[in-house]
């Protein structure tokens, strides 16, 4: 545990990094936008494509796997939706709460950090489950928001979602990394070191940014914010394990992959997503606050249970 432990510690030491350089006024709230977009649209993406073009479709995808993540993550998505509607809430902040309950931070932090302390064979589930969190569930509470709105989806939100989908940098790389895989091609000399150059960038930026975003998060609604990250940080990787590990027949390697994933602090998206729809934006930024913190241990002891 101890050596896992100071294995995640540099990880989160470049979060607190730049939280503390957002707090201080060293970097400044337009930076940590551009850093973002930068980490976004070319870092991670250039990560994604190098990573998927090494793979085939049939390596990426695995039915029992992808049922034992979707079927975990529906199940506690219903328990705080349900838990969220018995206090009387809209069926748009129930969705807000569930998804900041299940969508971990899979893309800045859980990407190169598990890449990094599992090694690159962890990069197929990895794509897998980010696959999953951007089609399946960003979508779903899209609909949620926009049907209890408006009376259910229509062309015009399903439109939107398509575009969202076809535009998501993150998509866009893993799916022309996995169709260079499935033609073939070699990759020549100088695009593997550009390519290998700009997602090493993707590292050390994705966790700043992270920690830079913290810093205008408040801790407001504590007592919301802290059973949605519980149900984020205890009961969606206990979730995933006993799916993958009792019920469906995952490969060891990838479920430990999986359960880590699961076990990741709620993603910044989330509060984007609430910010954009006007829905519960405070308690996203709560529960993403105290999720990270508490993740420097929880995270740890969850890696290492894995590894084990």
């Amino acid at each position: 545990m101890t050596a896992i432990f100071l294995q995640t510690l540099p990880f989160f030491a470049l979060i607190l990094c730049g939280y503390g350089a957002a707090r201080t006024g060293v970097f400044a709230g337009r930076a940590v936008v551009h850093l973002t977009r930068f980490v976004f649209y070319f870092a991670l993406s250039a990560m994604l494509f190098r990573f998927a073009s090494s793979l085939s479709l049939a390596q990426l995808f695995d039915l029992d796997f992808v049922l034992a993540y979707a079927l975990g993550t529906l199940a506690v998505y219903l328990l705080v939706t349900i838990v969220a509607m018995m206090r009387g809430v809209s069926v748009a902040e129930a969705a807000i709460e569930a998804q900041s309950a299940v969508i971990g931070n899979i893309g800045f932090l859980g990407l190169p950090m598990l890449v990094l302390l599992i090694g690159e064979a962890a990069a197929g589930p990895l794509l897998l489950l980010l696959s999953v969190d951007l089609i399946f569930f960003g979508s779903l509470v899209v609909i949620l928001i926009t049907g209890s709105r408006e009376g259910g989806p229509g062309l015009p939100v399903l439109r939107t979602i398509g575009l969202g989908l076809i535009r998501n940098p993150m998509i866009v790389s893993m799916a022309a990394g996995l169709s260079w895989a499935m033609l073939g091609l070699p990759i020549p000399a100088p695009m593997e070191d550009f390519l290998t150059l700009l997602g090493a960038a993707a590292t050390p930026c994705a966790l700043f940014a992270i920690g830079a975003s913290l810093a205008d998060k408040s801790a407001e609604r504590v007592s919301v914010a802290v059973w949605l990250s519980s149900a984020k940080l205890i009961l969606h990787p206990a979730a995933i394990a006993v799916l993958a590990l009792l019920v469906f027949d995952v490969e060891p390697f990838a479920a430990g992959v999986m359960i880590a994933c699961a076990a990741m602090p709620t993603a910044g998206n989330v509060y984007i997503i609430a910010q954009h729809y006007a829905v519960a934006p405070a308690r996203v930024s709560s529960t993403i606050l105290i999720s990270t913190i508490v993740s420097v241990a929880t995270l740890s002891l969850t890696i290492a249970w894995v590894s084990g």
